[in-house]
Order: C-alpha cells, then structure tokens, then sequence
C-alpha cells in the first residue's frame, strides 16, 4: 500500500473496494433515469442563461438643447392641397410657416370620385412657375409689399407664387390674385378653382426643438400681425363648392421619433410591458364635421424613450457623431441598434368657431368660445420623465455554474437516495420470502 500522506486525514470523501459494490438492475434504471434529468435540466438552465429580457427604467431626462421628429401621415378629403398650410412653432421663439421641406402634399380626386392619387407630377401647384419664359430684364412688382428674399430676381416678384410670399411678408390678405398681372398670366384662380372639389395627404416628417410647442394644419396662407399668427382665410371661405370646405380628417399615423424595429417590439411584447408599445394612439383615427367654421386640437404629452440592446456600452464608446446632423428620418437611430424615440399619451377636443353650448347634446352649461382659425392643432408638452428600456440577461455566468452545480448534485443526491430505497426494499422482500 503507498504512504499515506499527511491530506489522508482531510478526505471528506471516503471510498470503498470494488469487492465491496453491489451493482443493481433497480441502480441501472435510477443511473439513466437521472442522467437524463440533469441533461434536460442543465438544457433548461442553458436557455434560461441565454434568454435575453428587456427591464424597464424610469429616469430624469436630464438631456439638454436635443431635437426631436415628428411624422405624420394625414388625409383630408374635402380640401384641396393648395389651401392647406402646416406651420411649427415652439416656446424658445422658433417658427417654421409653410412647411414643405421632408413633407409631401398628395392631391387626391374627390371622394364621389373615389379619392384616388392625382398623379405625382401634379403635386405643386407652382410646379412650372419658374418665369423661364419671360424676359431677361423683366422684373415683376410686389405692389407694394417687400419683395422676398427667395425671389428669382432679387428685388422682383416675377412669379405669381412671389408676390403671395410678399404679400404674407407683411400680413396682407392675398386672396385670389385678382388684376395681379403674374397671377393672371400663371391662371391661378382659374387652377385654384380646378383644385376645389379635390382633397389633400400631407404626410412626411418635420424636426423640431425638444421643447413645448404645436404644429398645425391650417387654411390659407399664414404671417405675422403683431404678436398673432393669423391666417389668410379669404380663399378657405370664399369658394363655390356646395357646403364649402370642412377639416374632416382621418389620421393614418402619427409618431414622434423613429418607429421601434419590428423584432425589438417583439421582445418587448414577450416581456410583457406594453403589447402595443409601437403603436401610437393617434394611428387610425377619424373624425368628421360638416362645419367649415371648425377646429379639432390634440393635447400631447411626450415622453422620452430609449431602447438599449445588449452589449451597447462598448459601442457607445467607439460611436462620436452628432444626430444633429444625420438624415430626416434616421434622427435617434445609432449603429449599435440603440434607438432614442418617444412616446406619447394625448386628449383630443373639438369646437365650432361660432360659438355656442353643447345643449343638443345634453350638456348646456358647457359653453364654447367664439373665433379662431379651422384646422387641426396638436399642442405637445415634453415629459421631465424618460423611460429606457434596457437588454439584459437574465443570469450571469457565475449564475448559470452555480445553478448547473445546483441541478447536478441535487439529481444526484436524490437519485442515491431513491437507489437506496430501492436496493432496502428489495432486500427485505427477499429476506421476508425467504422466512416463509
């Protein structure tokens, strides 16, 4: 026999000889039996290592001079696209009046006509009123408005689409161009007129500060008079169109910030936080009125919302760009998959221009003011709060050992105390049989 060393004393776990097991049918059947147990337990606890969930956090947004985009989608099936105007302004003083730049206006045919696509070449009203066809040394009067700094000719208003920036330059009404010779040469009350019975989607995307403020779809072209933003009315009022023109609107989509992808949505529904956490209240909806004097608005309160994939730190680190300067519509989309967008809760009221009480209704004592501008108004409001969605494992390395040490000596253990339960039982019964 070797020498015993000085551990010998220390081993907790003593043997036996060969000679002395006893190697049993019943032992076989326990063996495989827990073999099996640990390999689909250990399987089980693979999974679990690896599974992947999204925690919720609720935070301060402490992010500051950030911007935002707001897209949109909106159709509006009883005016006409060349009456219609989307203006944005926020509280730190910003305005954007007669947006076009990332927005699209699509003419549509009237709704007795099915309210199809008008075609695309069609969309801008002004889409051939470049005055190639004039003189060289032509130049155009503003009668008497400034002339605008975006004019063909500096100092000239050579086209009819100028005269109406100058006219807007300093608040006056423009109306329908009457004895405005570029107005009369372009035809644009008679294709004004064409376009009566037509309606309008405006749809595409507009940044914005980060800040309280509204953007709004109104009739007419829109200036400044004094501290009032005000809207040329005359044209929105003013038309032949049986019942005139009414904002009835259908809201197809309305988002701020970029759409979470598809398969982060999942995850995020699989775990159970918001099954509808990329759809945004506003999406499909419909609201109809026969009154040209009316005006819907939206009350939206933002929230900020990130989602941060696994492993995001270590790209964070190597990323150095500013969003200030990427693409309409890739704003708060990073290459690690990291996505900065919001979310948004709101409350919709409506009123007619004129006045009144909602007695017809039931409701007498509520009392509306009288004026305002038609249209469609939202009013958002930024939350302090932000809410980051983060990946996480749902056990670390050292977890998963210690649950994988955990499944193997607890199978193993109970399967020792089975077998010998087991080989007891059997012996009894044979040495009971046996006295019989």
């Amino acid at each position: 026999m070797p020498a015993k060393s000085r551990f010998t004393r220390l081993d907790a776990f003593t043997k036996t000889v060969d000679e002395a097991r006893i190697r049993t049918t019943s032992g076989g059947i326990v063996t495989i039996a827990s073999l099996l147990i640990v390999m689909f337990l250990s399987w089980g606890e693979w999974m679990d290592y690896r599974r992947i969930e999204v925690h919720p956090e609720l935070i301060v947004d402490k992010g500051r001079g950030e911007k935002m985009e707001i897209h949109l989608n909106i159709t509006f099936p009883r005016i006409p696209c060349e009456l219609l105007t989307l203006d944005v302004m926020d509280v730190s003083g910003e305005q954007q009046t007669g947006v076009m730049h990332g927005v699209s206006k699509v003419r549509l045919a009237a709704v007795r006509e099915g309210g199809g696509v008008i075609d695309i070449k069609a969309l801008d009203l002004h889409a051939e009123d470049q005055a190639s066809h004039l003189d060289p040394n032509y130049c155009g009067g503003c009668y008497g408005a400034t002339p605008p700094p975006t004019a063909i000719k500096s100092g000239c208003c050579n086209t009819c689409e100028e005269v109406r920036e100058a006219y807007a330059s300093v608040s006056w009404a423009f109306g329908r161009g009457e004895n405005v010779e570029q107005c009369e040469r372009e035809h644009y009350s008679e294709r004004l007129d064409e376009q009566r019975k037509e309606g309008c989607r405006i749809e595409g995307g507009i940044r914005v500060n980060k800040v309280v403020g509204n953007f709004h779809i109104a009739p007419g072209r829109s200036f400044s008079n004094g501290n009032m933003h005000v809207h040329d009315l005359n044209n929105y009022f003013d038309t032949p169109v049986d019942g005139g023109h009414v904002f009835s609107h259908t809201i197809h989509s309305l988002r701020f910030g970029p759409p979470l992808p598809e398969e982060v949505a999942k995850k995020i529904s699989k775990s159970k936080l918001q099954t509808d956490h990329h759809t945004n209240p506003l999406d499909n909806t419909e609201q109809i009125t026969g009154d040209p004097a009316y005006n819907f608005m939206y009350f939206i309160k933002v929230v900020s919302t990130s989602y941060l994939p696994l492993g995001w730190e270590k790209m964070y680190k190597k990323l150095k760009f500013s969003n200030e300067w990427v693409g309409l519509g890739q704003y708060g989309q990073a290459s690690d998959g990291s996505v900065e967008t919001h979310q948004f809760s709101v409350t919709s009221h409506r009123r007619s221009l004129n006045g009144g009480n909602d007695a017809a209704e039931g409701h007498k004592e509520k009392i509306h003011a009288r004026g305002g501008i038609p249209g469609v108004f939202f009013s958002y409001d930024i939350s302090p709060m932000k809410v980051i969605n983060r990946e996480e494992r749902t056990k670390t390395l050292a977890g998963f050992l210690t649950g994988l040490c955990a499944i193997i000596g607890g199978t193993l253990t109970v399967a020792a105390a089975v077998d010998r339960v087991l080989h007891e039982g059997a012996t009894r019964l044979k040495l009971h049989s046996k006295s019989m």
